[in-house]
């Protein structure tokens, strides 16, 4: 028999995640709770981790590449996700994850779901469903398993109302329609896989915050986004300033580096190794020096290179 060949642990998981079907179509504050554990700071009343608006300021000045970085120092090896259609590629797009994930039509698990989310109140295609639950800051992402024709999520009358909730976007694993009308929604911005005329069609939603693939990556709700023109890096919420200081100060390193090649100072292998102690020295003179280019407090700053390695 299988169920035997399943450890204990194995089997509540199973039996733990496949609750939101059964019991509603959003997953329960307690599940998020459960599956955000590390995160010790303010949540939304729907259990989302609440990464703060001063935070979400600074991860837009970072850059893909520092954040990817981070993450894999700290073995978060499949936060990236690349290969975009991008409605505007020269707007940068930061919030937090509200995830949805979608799969193929089946009647005997669509209908009841449809039938609890009318229980709940919710009115509408289900498709506008995770979109009714957006907050300021958000980002709608949904996993629609990438699906072109007749996968199309939202057009441009979804895309107004998820910009008038969120004042932000989405990231689709799958498809928009109305290209046209959603350029005209000024801020809104879209990363997806495609774009077709076609309607939505012989798909589903399965579950709404809960752990969700996008390509190569996995995001759980609460996630904050990082959305630029060289891909999506989805950054736990509990690593969120790990991420922000880290970065802040490996672009802080650079400029400074950057500088004094230019100035001659010092040769290349001088500064694209272990720098020595008058480098050390030089550069937090510089620091001091230059004290309207730190994005932190020099507070913030000194207690972050006590830890630091260099």
């Amino acid at each position: 028999m299988l169920l035997p060949r399943l450890s204990l642990l194995s089997t509540l998981l199973l039996l733990f995640f496949w609750q939101p079907l059964a019991a509603q179509v959003a997953a329960t504050k307690d599940q998020l709770q459960f599956f955000t554990a590390n995160w010790k700071g303010e949540r939304f009343p729907d259990g989302r981790p609440k990464v703060s608006d001063d935070l979400l300021k600074r991860v837009k000045n970072i850059s893909l590449e520092e954040a990817w970085g981070v993450l894999r120092s700290e073995g978060y090896h499949n936060q990236y996700e690349g290969d975009w259609f991008v409605l505007r590629d020269d707007q940068v797009m930061v919030g937090r994850a509200l995830t949805a994930q979608y799969m193929p039509r089946r009647p005997d698990v669509e209908d009841p779901l449809k039938e609890k989310g009318a229980a709940e109140g919710r009115i509408g295609g289900t498709n506008s469903w995770p979109i009714d639950m957006l907050t300021n800051g958000d980002i709608y992402v949904a996993d629609s398993y990438g699906k072109i024709v007749d996968g199309t999520l939202i057009g441009d009358n979804l895309g107004n109302s998820i910009y008038a909730k969120s004042k932000n976007g989405v990231v689709f694993y799958g498809s928009v329609r109305d290209i046209e009308g959603l350029e005209k929604i000024e801020g809104f911005n879209a990363f997806v896989k495609g774009y077709d005329p076609s309607y939505i069609q012989e798909m589903m939603l399965a579950g709404i915050n809960v752990p969700i693939r996008i390509g190569r990556a996995t995001v759980l709700p609460g996630d904050v986004i990082l959305a630029k023109k060289g891909g999506v890096v989805f950054i736990p919420a509990h690593l969120v300033e790990k991420v922000v200081i880290s970065s802040e100060f490996i672009a802080l390193r650079d400029q400074f580096g950057h500088q004094r090649l230019r100035e001659g100072k010092y040769t290349p292998g001088e500064i694209d190794r272990q720098w020595t102690d008058p480098i050390k020295k030089d550069f937090l003179s510089w620091l001091d020096q230059n004290p309207d280019k730190l994005p932190m407090s020099r507070k913030e700053l000194d207690a972050y290179m006590k830890s630091r390695t260099w």
